[in-house]
């Protein structure tokens, strides 16, 4: 029985210093989510988000420039550049077929050389 009573003020000193280190050690780990929480968007914003917005910014130039006689791929179709409206082009088909595709299908764009433009311009009159 004295052994109990005994033992009984080391356990309420143990509990009181184990109440006053508790607000550091939360505050302490708030802190380090905050920062690891810093660092995941860091590291999103620099690998994922600013490549893929500069891809894009590129896409939408080069969709932009689009001229006659430039061969683009629209959704793995290969084609000529016959007209350019606001929204769409028109493709010409290597077997003479045209068909429209909206500009942002089109993944890549390859700018007819000058002798290419001259040789469509003289085509179309």
């Amino acid at each position: 029985m004295k052994k109990g009573l005994l033992l009984l003020p080391l356990f309420a000193s143990a509990t009181l210093f184990a109440d006053e280190a508790a607000p550091a050690a939360r505050e302490q780990n708030m802190w380090q989510t905050v920062i690891m929480i810093g660092i995941a968007l860091l590291f999103f914003y620099l690998i994922l988000w600013r490549p893929e917005q500069k891809r894009r910014k590129k896409m939408e130039k080069q969709r932009s420039s689009l001229s006659k006689g430039d061969r683009v791929t629209a959704m793995g179709i290969i084609g000529t550049v016959s007209r350019v409206d606001e929204k769409t082009v028109i493709l010409k088909m290597v077997d003479g077929a045209k068909i429209e595709v909206i500009k942002g299908a089109i993944t890549d764009v390859q700018p007819a050389s000058s002798e290419e433009k001259e040789a469509s311009a003289q085509n179309a009159e």
